[in-house]
């Protein structure tokens, strides 16, 4: 549909912050009341509508910050065990954790971009992961998949529809907590999550169809990055 909306604006409310269109809250697919816990996601949100041209068409594709809140609220909140475990099961084939046999120079790229996300999340949940040698699945510790699934679950609704999210763009559990805590910017997920098919591309060059695919991961990354950092401290549950 065209743009139908003439201002917009935020509001505190009841449980936290609303965005406006012509002075009427923002609702959800589900028809909920759009409410996020800061004023800045909020503003945020606000600020991708605003930046529709006026009779325009609106594409929800590149609404990424509004997308991840109305999934948050209407799905995550509905079914939260399921994406949870949606999430949380990629500890157990973490891509980071596949390396490849050769050649030297990739092998070397893989152990120095990703072996230290390992040794991070093994100091910070106490969930150290094996390194496997080729594509073959192997079992991870179980105590290790387990921390890294309570790390998950720390998460409220919102953070865990971006989590979710980054989780499956990227195929590491590990590249998408460390993009949560800080550990990793955007820009760096995006090279962690992508080290392969960049170290191809350095070799053989891009084409089209694939820079297309690879500017609508970066901006995916992007938003979800930006959207939990806009959360901060609101990402965990109870706080």
């Amino acid at each position: 549909m065209k743009r139908f909306y003439k201002e917009t604006a935020t509001e505190a409310g009841e449980g936290g912050h609303r965005v406006l269109l012509d002075g009427r809250p923002m609702r959800t697919p589900a028809k909920a009341v759009l409410v996020v816990p800061t004023p800045a996601l909020a503003e945020a949100i606000a600020a991708e509508w605003r930046a529709v041209p006026a009779d325009a068409e609106i594409n929800v594709s590149h609404l990424r910050l509004t997308r991840l809140a109305t999934t948050g609220l209407d799905r995550v909140t509905g079914q939260r065990e399921r994406v949870l475990e949606d999430t949380a099961k990629y500890a157990a084939s973490d891509m980071l954790c596949y390396r490849a046999p050769e050649p030297p120079t990739l092998v070397e790229r893989q152990r120095a971009t990703w072996q230290p996300l390992l040794d991070w999340a093994a100091e910070r949940y106490g969930a150290p992961l094996a390194v496997i040698e080729g594509m073959t699945f192997a079992e991870q510790p179980a105590a290790a998949v387990a921390r890294l699934r309570e790390a998950v679950a720390a998460h409220g609704d919102l953070a865990l529809s971006a989590l979710y999210n980054l989780t499956h763009i990227t195929g590491s559990l590990v590249v998408a907590l460390a993009v949560a805590e800080g550990r990793l910017s955007a820009a760096e997920a995006f090279a962690a999550a992508q080290l392969d098919e960049l170290y191809q591309i350095e070799r053989w060059g891009e084409d089209p169809i694939a820079a297309q695919r690879h500017e609508g991961i970066r901006r995916d990354i992007d938003a979800a990055a930006r959207f939990l950092a806009l959360l901060g401290t609101d990402r965990l549950r109870g706080e």
